[in-house]
This record gives C-alpha cells, sequence and structure tokens, in this order.
C-alpha cells in the first residue's frame, strides 16, 4: 500500500464505468492503494462485488448499463448518497464490436451498439458527473478511456474507430465548458493489450501487434497510471488533453494497418 504521503487521491471519491476487469479493474485497485473511496459501476456483478472486497480503502459496486441514462444517474446519485460528493469520474466502459473490418461488411446495428457503449456511454457519464461537480465549484476530474484508434485509422473496425475518436471531441468540448467551473476533462489513450475485451484477438495476434517500444509489454497497470495522474491535482492544470499510452506507435509512419491487401 502507499504511504500516506504518497496517496495522491486520499479522501477523494472515484466512479469507475466498467471497473470489474481489465482497465478499469487495475484503475480501481491502484485508486484505492492512493487512498481514493471507489463505486464501480459495471455490468458484471459478481465480478465487480470481488473487486471491492479485495480494495484497501471503501469501496461500493452499482449495477450500471452505461447506455441507459437512468442507469448512470443512479450510479452518480449513489457514489453521492454513499460517500458525499463525487471527485473523479472515470468513463472507462467500452466494448470492441464484432470484428468485422470492411465498411461494406459492418452492419448498422452494431456499428450503433459499438458507438452507444463507447461514445454515448462516455457523454453519459461525463453529463452526471458535470451535474455534481459543477454547483460543488471546487474542481473535479473527468477521464475517458479512448484509444490509440482515437488517433490513428486502419488499426481496429469503423465503429471502434470512430467511437474513440468521438470520445476524444467529447472531452475537448467538455474541456472548454467546465473549466469555468473548475472542472478538468482528458483522455486517455492505450495502445492494444491483452484484456477480456481483446480475449477474441486471440494473445499472439495481440503479441504480433507492431511496437515501436523496444522491450516493453503494456499492461492494464500502465493505463491505471496514466489515468492516476490525469485524476490527481498533480495535473491541475491539465485539461482537454489525450493522452498516449501508446510507447509511439502513433506517430510511426510503419504501424500495421488492418486493411492493407498487401497489394
Amino acid at each position: 500500500m502507499a504511504s500516506t504521503s504518497l496517496r495522491r487521491l486520499e479522501g477523494k471519491v472515484a466512479l469507475i464505468t466498467g471497473g470489474a476487469s481489465g482497465i478499469g479493474e487495475a484503475t480501481a485497485r491502484l485508486f484505492s492503494r492512493h487512498g481514493a473511496k471507489v463505486v464501480i459501476a459495471d455490468i458484471q456483478d459478481e465480478l465487480a462485488r470481488d473487486v471491492c472486497k479485495d480494495l484497501l480503502s471503501p469501496a461500493t459496486f452499482v449495477h450500471c448499463d452505461v447506455t441507459k441514462e437512468s442507469d448512470v444517474e443512479s450510479a452518480v446519485n449513489a457514489a453521492v448518497s454513499t460517500y458525499g460528493w463525487l471527485d473523479i469520474m472515470i468513463n472507462n466502459a467500452g466494448i470492441g464490436g464484432a470484428p468485422e473490418s470492411k465498411i461494406t461488411e459492418t452492419r448498422l446495428s452494431e456499428f450503433k451498439r459499438v458507438v452507444e457503449v463507447n461514445l454515448v456511454g462516455a457523454f453519459l457519464g461525463t453529463k452526471h458527473a458535470a451535474r455534481m461537480m459543477i454547483p460543488r465549484q471546487r474542481g473535479g476530474s473527468i477521464v475517458a478511456t479512448a484509444s490509440v484508434c482515437s488517433v490513428m485509422g486502419g488499426v481496429s473496425t469503423h465503429a471502434y474507430t470512430s467511437s474513440k475518436h468521438g470520445v476524444v471531441g467529447l472531452m475537448r468540448n467538455a474541456a472548454a465548458e467546465l473549466g469555468a467551473h473548475g472542472v478538468r476533462a482528458n483522455c486517455v489513450s492505450p495502445y492494444i493489450m491483452e484484456t477480456a475485451m481483446t480475449a477474441g484477438l486471440g494473445r499472439d495476434w495481440i503479441r504480433g501487434c507492431y511496437s515501436n517500444l523496444k522491450g516493453v509489454s503494456l499492461v492494464p497497470e500502465d493505463v491505471a497510471e496514466a489515468a492516476l495522474f490525469l485524476a490527481s491535482d498533480e495535473s491541475k492544470y491539465v485539461s482537454g488533453h489525450n493522452l498516449m499510452v501508446d510507447g509511439g506507435i502513433s506517430v510511426m509512419n510503419n504501424a500495421f494497418n488492418l486493411y492493407d491487401t498487401g497489394a
């Protein structure tokens, strides 16, 4: 456990969507070690409860489907009613969607489903977190999990890439509005890694993805550390930023292209 002097979220209340597994779970565990009171909002009830039992600081679970505004509103209300306020909102819940790649093969229903979870979910989390943070006029931090796909094309499906570009736009617009109330809004954008969401891609495929940073493998805990920075007072003047956790892949010209036919 981090020493008291190093607990960067001491006394803060953090709501994390999709906190039962993957990046969200790693974030919940790290935030707890740094003194935050954590509320996990997820549809994976048993997993979320198990994570809460392991956390070092006070933690609660709220069942939440981020595509339903009533669920998101209730989750934010539950955080405030349980702990008195809300300092940090982590919009992390997301899905990869079906593996269709070509736009001519992408079903409209699948495109909408991915956008609804990844982008609409982030919008609802931001909306209702802001509803609580604005009246306090005492700051607040909203962080959304985007992706390397928020700044690149050809790495994932059309639905996923569109949703993550949208998340960055949402956070930038939120930062422009909420700054007047002392509330910051940022994104953290990781490269691909092994999580429950990417399990269907296969470990060998994931490990075979080109990496620019030699000798380093990205894990969920690395993304959690970036979220910790954006959520803490150490980044008190950082807003509207998209923090890349990608080993520099997004600045390279030789990244793989999902649609490369070899022609």
